[in-house]
């Protein structure tokens, strides 16, 4: 989906722009995912799986500019890709039409300055306006800063998955199934 960008100040008073990625945006979008794949123990992903390609990525990207109800918002500060929140189709049937996925990360040094209630919000409206009805995602049980802004957000708790995630040295994680009405 192709989104307008949009121009916002961040709790430090930084002008934060969240506007859809573009393919240019490829390159920097890969690194993002192998940093914060370290920074964090809350995503689906080891950092040694992060293996796309560039042309990869730009298909990815491409898709999502050229897809009608899906959008990947990046957040910018002085032309800087700093965190993106995607909207996603549950699937395509007819019966989940109504249905979206919201996923998001922020680099650390973003995080704590509103950006990511920023991008939840927008989002949101994005999904409402789509004509989404309700909005799903996944959160490690142990992820209480990501829990508080869901909940600040409108999601609730509506499933608990033991186990849901399995780490590398062999230890498991929790994670929450949240949802929220648009």
């Amino acid at each position: 989906m192709r989104f307008e960008p949009l121009k916002r100040i961040d709790k430090t008073g930084c002008e934060v722009v969240l506007r859809n990625a573009k393919t240019e945006d490829a390159e920097s979008l890969l690194r993002y995912l192998k940093t914060i794949a370290v920074e964090t123990p809350y995503l689906i992903r080891e950092p040694d799986e992060i293996t796309l390609s560039l042309e990869q990525e730009q298909n990815f990207i491409q898709r999502m500019i050229d897809a009608e109800r899906e959008l990947m918002l990046v957040a910018m500060i002085d032309g800087k890709h700093v965190g993106n929140c995607s909207l996603m189709q549950i699937g395509p049937q007819r019966r989940y039409c109504h249905r979206c996925s919201i996923a998001i990360a922020l680099y650390q040094e973003y995080c704590g300055r509103g950006i990511g209630k920023m991008m939840m919000e927008t989002i949101l409206e994005t999904a409402r306006q789509t004509g989404y009805e309700q909005a799903e995602l996944e959160v490690i049980a142990k992820n209480e800063t990501a829990i508080t802004l869901y909940e600040q957000c409108g999601f609730q708790k509506y499933g608990h998955f033991p186990d849901n995630m399995k780490y590398a040295d062999k230890t498991y994680a929790d994670a929450y199934w949240m949802m929220r009405k648009l």
